[in-house]
């Protein structure tokens, strides 16, 4: 991953209830910060011993699960006007609801009518499949936990957390399997910029995903109805472009950025001065 990539985005930080008050989190320079834990660690090992894990840990937790998570880039927001309404009373109904439903780890439910008369493979096999569905609906309620957490941390974390994931997997090149998750993520950030930029509809926007080490490619064609702006642009872009707040600067859509803490003072800038029609701009 390229850790430059967040080098123009300022520390973030909001306030997370954590035992009987709120405490800071805080984003800084690529990293999740707890100001009021500074031995998360050990709060960790306490935690396995018996004792309660505070809210700040599990969200740093929650945060270090999902980093490399393409599905962060499905459920995030596609722009500022894309605001997702989730607190943390919202997040505390889930727990609350899931542990309605699953109760103690390891608490076994009653056996169904007649199974005892049952042989004991078959009683084997029950509890197998007992134990399995128990353990993957567990594993789905800490997901959901996990993802309400994090959007409640709000838009600049989610953006920042997306921004995490897609430079991550543009450090790891895109596999065959990745690749219709990382353009249709592209497409859902581009498609409004372009809008904003170009006046064009969203479904005219075509964006691939580019391998290699220029930015890519663009090409307008067509009128009306069959207007298209096709668009092939790297993993990276989410990272380093529109996670950065750089998609669109003045009068110019950006596709790539030498180095982004730079590109965006000369990006703003620049805009000042031109006053023509949209261009694409790659700095």
């Amino acid at each position: 991953m390229n850790s430059s990539w967040f080098t123009c985005l300022p520390r973030g930080e909001t306030q997370v209830p954590c035992g009987t008050g709120r405490h800071t989190v805080r984003w800084e320079a690529g990293s999740l910060e707890l100001p009021s834990h500074p031995d998360a660690e050990g709060e960790l090992v306490l935690a396995a011993l018996g004792g309660d894990k505070a809210r700040c840990v599990e969200v740093a937790q929650a945060w270090a699960r999902h980093t490399d998570d393409l599905s962060v880039l499905a459920i995030g927001p596609r722009g500022p006007a894309d605001q997702i309404a989730v607190d943390w009373d919202d997040v505390l109904a889930a727990e609350q609801a899931g542990s309605a439903v699953t109760g103690p780890v390891g608490q076994a439910r009653r056996k169904p009518m007649g199974l005892a008369s049952q042989p004991g493979p078959t009683l084997a096999r029950a509890g197998a499949r007992q134990r399995q569905m128990q353990s993957e609906q567990l594993k789905a309620q800490r997901r959901r936990n996990d993802v309400l957490s994090l959007l409640a941390l709000g838009y600049g974390f989610q953006v920042r957390l997306i921004g995490q994931v897609a430079a991550w997997h543009a450090g790891r090149g895109e596999g065959e399997h990745v690749r219709p998750a990382l353009v249709a993520a592209i497409t859902g950030r581009l498609a409004p910029v372009a809008e904003e930029w170009l006046g064009i509809d969203p479904d005219q926007v075509v964006v691939s995903l580019h391998s290699g080490r220029s930015w890519g490619s663009s090409e307008l064609t067509g009128y009306g109805a069959d207007r298209r702006l096709r668009v092939s642009l790297p993993a990276g872009w989410l990272a380093r472009v529109w996670a950065c707040g750089l998609a669109r600067v003045g009068r110019y859509l950006i596709v790539a950025v030498p180095e982004p803490a730079v590109a965006a003072r000369r990006g703003v800038r620049d805009a000042g001065r031109v006053n023509r029609e949209p261009q694409l701009l790659a700095s």
